[in-house]
Formats: C-alpha cells, sequence, structure tokens
C-alpha cells in the first residue's frame, strides 16, 4: 500500500547532525527507508504510529516528550493510520 508523503522540514544540517521535523497528516508515510546513522526520536505529540518492517507490522504508542533512540541500518516505513496528525524531530548523528 503506498500513502501521500510526510512531510519532513530539516531543521539543522551540519558535518555532525541532522535535525528534521517529521510531519505525519492522517494516512501519510516516510516511504522504506534505512537509517545511515545512529539517531534519537522525540515525538512532539502522543499517539500511535505504524512501523513495517521486513518482519511485519507493529504499532508504537509514543508520548510527547518521550524520547527514544535507534542504531545505524533500521530500515523500515513509519506510516499514520490515526484520524489526527502526528509530529516528531528527529536527531540523525552523523
Amino acid at each position: 500500500m503506498t500513502r501521500p508523503a510526510a512531510t519532513a522540514t530539516i531543521q539543522i544540517e551540519n558535518e555532525r547532525i541532522r535535525v528534521t521535523e517529521w510531519r505525519f497528516a492522517p494516512g501519510t508515510e516516510t516511504g522504506w527507508h534505512v537509517h545511515p546513522a545512529d539517531y534519537v526520536v522525540v515525538p512532539m505529540s502522543t499517539g500511535e504510529l505504524g512501523l513495517e518492517t521486513r518482519d511485519g507490522v507493529v504499532v508504537n504508542s509514543l508520548q510527547a516528550g518521550v524520547s527514544y533512540t535507534r542504531v545505524a541500518g533500521s530500515e523500515h516505513n513509519v506510516f499514520n493510520d490515526a484520524a489526527s496528525e502526528f509530529v516528531f524531530v528527529e536527531i540523525e548523528l552523523k
């Protein structure tokens, strides 16, 4: 299933980090991608986002301000099947 793209706005980018705000309107997705670097996600909303991986689909419950981290090599597609917008900030460590 292909969904419209979520909106990514790069806020800061230099040789050490990239900070991106992701806005997921209802029914949008990132598209499949692989993270080349370790990263931190800071949810700005509380709610659920879906995560498609090669192993299947999971739904993650996220809380505004409660951050999490993943290592380089993470491959997935993030999507929003909820009725409201979801926003998070992603900080990639180059």
